[in-house]
């Protein structure tokens, strides 16, 4: 890995960490609206942002969240698979907007896992398939409304060669 590629990536992992920490107490609950979360999309122009991504979750897991063992293990494993998954329908979907939009649905998808996480780690009332779909419903409308944020800003930073 070359030092241009370490270096976004450290940055990138500083801003996931640091937008997380703005929003800590909507990023880690039933209703999940963890705008950090919007930096996913970056996958999309370039597979090498997955580790800063993958990075920046473990730590703002380790940092902000009030299941740490847990989330270090279900919610690094949950941005791992979807961002793979993401960069794997890469090689089949070329359109930008149409990678974006699998990216939306794989994380809104994949939420499954956290859902799983908070059942299993808290004793609490509210059923898997409520918990799935809360989470997923916060997760849908950060990634949603990150597609055209995220666009915007590629047509001026060229994010595809940043790394």
């Amino acid at each position: 890995m070359g030092i241009k590629t370490l270096t976004v990536n450290g940055i990138l992992a500083a801003l996931y960490i640091a937008v997380t920490a703005l929003v800590a107490p909507v990023g880690f609950s039933f209703i999940q609206f963890r705008v950090s979360e919007i930096l996913n999309h970056l996958v999309v122009f370039n597979k090498k942002y997955m580790i800063g991504i993958v990075l920046g979750v473990f730590i703002s897991n380790l940092l902000f969240s009030p299941m740490k063992a847990y989330d270090l293990i279900f919610g690094t494993g949950q941005s791992l698979i979807a961002l793979s998954l993401t960069v794997l329908a890469g090689m089949v979907i070329k359109n930008i907007w149409g990678r974006m939009i699998f990216n939306t649905l794989i994380f809104t998808f994949t939420m499954c896992i956290i859902a799983f996480e908070i059942k299993l780690a808290m004793d609490i009332p509210e059923t898997f398939w409520y918990m799935w779909a809360t989470i997923a419903a916060g997760e849908f409308i950060i990634m949603a409304i990150g597609m055209p944020v995220i666009y915007a800003l590629n047509k001026r930073l060229k994010f595809k060669d940043l790394v």
